[in-house]
């Protein structure tokens, strides 16, 4: 009987040496930097590269995609051209606020390994990564073949493993280390609805600047808007935000006043953009405080949705889009970049992710039904939209993985759905498997990002015995 455990045991130093070397690569998308070299930035390209650096120095055949995917394939002379696909991804979010420590300078402490990337994904990557190490090690045999594959561009737009499964044979099934265990067999559907509008206003107060948000996905953690007035108007304002300051247990922020303009800034809590109820949004909280004030034209259409319309409702209710599945669950509804610039540009991304029974469609109908009917504003959907995906718990797949967590772990192993997308649901019978465990704290897309050094170590005893069974299912 193959003890997975004491063999992810004996690679852990090496395992948590190759994480830590990971995560201080800063790979974060940067259109600004992108050449044909570094198609997203040098970033993830750099992430791409200490990745392949390590297939070599493991001795695995493998193949870097025009810097922006790659693949390790592996075979025994029993396998097939059928094959079994691993998708991780090593980009990573923006730091943001809030950090305790260098967040691309990993830190072990109290059995935590912090940093960014640490449990999304890099940690959970390099754990699947030696389980696949360690099977190779065993020489055992497979019925089919098996591509470790990694993208640089999950966190937002997937062009990576757009291009692999444009240029690449299909896998047969898979599995991405980029979620939760026991296992994610169903991922909502998932879409970006944007509206673009040249904002205006004037009179005894003005807004002039409002910006909030990194990525689509994130909660935004804070919010900073420039208000113009006469000196009273904005000693008023000003007196009202520090009253709303300290009489909130979750907000920070204050004024500045500074002859006639006032800045506002705001910090609320970051969180991940598919669980916005965790979150406490900066610019709704900030749009709904600007809101009470008598702004005109497209300021105050604007507040009034940011920060009535949209404000403490992550189901979307407000906006006419809330709906539920008995399966998938919940729709989640989360406002994630703005900005409002006045006589210049404005633009409001959201972030919706929905089950079974509604369509992007329908959805950017509603929201543009929710807007006031005077601003020069439309909702449209950027870029491709993700509908529903759901592979069926009697999958022998689902029904493998579940028994391998349950007899390693001895916890209670049951199929779920989420509202994350994974690269799983970019295969007809893939499933996202890992690597947060039900007693850790998720950090994803937060401050201080951490993945306790133990469920590294056992994650990856998992998936050793994952891609071995799975690599060798009829």
């Amino acid at each position: 009987m193959i003890d997975w455990k004491k063999l992810a045991e004996d690679k852990s130093a090496d395992l948590i040496k190759d994480v830590e070397e990971l995560i201080s690569v800063e790979s974060v998308r940067d259109d600004s930097k992108k050449t044909d070299d570094a198609p997203v930035g040098p970033g993830p390209k750099e992430g791409l590269l200490k990745v392949v650096e390590y297939w070599n120095r493991d001795g695995f055949d493998n193949q870097n995609l025009k810097n922006i995917v790659g693949f390790a394939e592996y075979k025994t002379d029993e396998s097939d051209d059928d094959y079994l696909a691993i998708l991780g991804h090593v980009d990573v979010m923006p730091a943001g606020d809030g950090w305790n420590t260098d967040p691309f300078v990993p830190v072990i402490k109290d059995g935590k390994l912090y940093g960014r990337g640490s449990s999304d994904d890099k940690g959970p990557t390099l754990a699947a990564y030696y389980g696949l190490k360690i099977v190779r090690d065993l020489k055992l045999p497979l019925k089919h073949k098996i591509r470790f594959i990694v993208g640089t561009d999950e966190e937002n737009d997937w062009t990576g493993m757009d291009h692999y499964f444009a240029t690449q044979p299909k896998p047969a099934f898979g599995f991405s280390p980029d979620a939760e265990f026991p296992i994610i067999n169903g991922e909502k559907g998932l879409g970006q609805f944007e509206a673009h509008f040249k904002p205006q206003n004037d009179g005894e107060i003005v807004l002039e600047d409002f910006t909030s948000g990194l990525r689509t996905n994130m909660v935004p953690g804070k919010a900073t808007a420039i208000v113009l007035g006469s000196e009273d108007k904005l000693d008023q304002i000003s007196e009202a935000f520090t009253r709303m300051i300290q009489d909130s247990s979750i907000l920070s922020g204050g004024p500045q006043n500074h002859h006639g303009q006032l800045l506002l800034v705001l910090n609320g809590k970051q969180a991940h953009g598919a669980m916005p109820e965790l979150g406490e949004n900066a610019a709704t909280y900030l749009a709904n405080f600007l809101s009470q004030f008598e702004f005109n034209k497209d300021a105050k259409y604007f507040l009034n949705f940011v920060g009535q319309a949209s404000h403490q409702d992550p189901e979307g209710k407000k906006v006419g889009i809330a709906i539920e599945d008995t399966v998938m669950g919940k729709l989640s509804y989360n406002i994630g970049i703005l900005r409002f610039k006045n006589d210049r540009d404005g633009m409001i991304n959201v972030n919706i992710r929905y089950p079974k029974g509604t369509d992007g469609e329908q959805i950017v109908n509603k929201l543009n039904q929710a807007i006031d009917p005077d601003w020069d504003a439309k909702f449209e959907i950027l870029g491709h939209n993700q509908e529903p995906h759901y592979v069926a718990p009697s999958d022998p797949i689902v029904k493998t993985l579940l028994d391998i967590y349950h007899d390693q772990t001895g916890l209670e192993a049951h199929d779920q759905v989420i509202g994350g997308g994974t690269y799983g649901r970019l295969m007809e019978r893939g499933v996202a498997y890992g690597a947060l465990f039900p007693d850790a704290e998720d950090t994803m897309h937060q401050a201080n990002e951490y993945m306790r050094v133990d469920d590294i170590i056992r994650s990856a005893a998992i998936y050793a015995e994952a891609i071995y069974k799975l690599s060798n299912l009829d």
